[in-house]
């Protein structure tokens, strides 16, 4: 599958919410209740756009997939034993297939083009949380060889602090 990712524009706010949306509803349908309509609302993904830190993936003129890169995190990090803290890093959050796309080897292509994009970026190493309760995502970065390094506990739940050295 051939996808062109770029940096998100406002005008991409509408179908990028309704991908949330419905990503949100095949979760619940899954019974992952990882993200609903408090997180990631609206405010946040404009907020992504605003900083230029959203990507988008498009494929077949939709867009496949998103995903956020920063070094942004929340205070709760500091419970990771962050193995590479002397590197420069990044973070990813937002993560989100479109489900029109899923099971088609997105999410395995966008991490592989993440990690390319980080190391152009001049990033060492990559940080990210996952849902505990979340088994295609921790299949994913367990597949690309992200280590577990602590845990936050954030509304929904236990996330995984993971990292992995590029």
């Amino acid at each position: 599958m051939q996808i062109e990712y770029r940096i998100a524009c406002i005008e991409d706010l509408k179908e990028i919410c309704d991908l949330v949306k419905n990503a949100i509803n095949t979760m619940i349908e899954q019974n992952i209740l990882q993200w609903d309509e408090i997180y990631p609302n609206e405010e946040v993904l404009r907020e992504d756009i605003n900083k230029r830190q959203l990507y988008v993936g498009a494929a077949d003129k939709q867009i496949a997939v998103i995903y956020v890169i920063n070094q942004e995190c929340d205070a709760e990090y500091k419970n990771g034993k962050w193995k590479y803290e002397d590197k420069p890093f990044c973070i990813i959050h937002r993560l989100c297939v479109n489900p029109l796309f899923q099971n088609k080897g997105v999410g395995r292509i966008t991490l592989q083009h993440i990690e390319k994009e980080a190391e152009k970026m001049g990033f060492h190493a990559i940080r990210l949380d996952a849902f505990t309760k979340n088994p295609f995502a921790l299949k994913l970065y367990d597949s690309f060889g992200y280590s577990r390094v602590g845990y936050a506990d954030w509304r929904k739940g236990r996330f995984y602090l993971m990292e992995k050295y590029l």
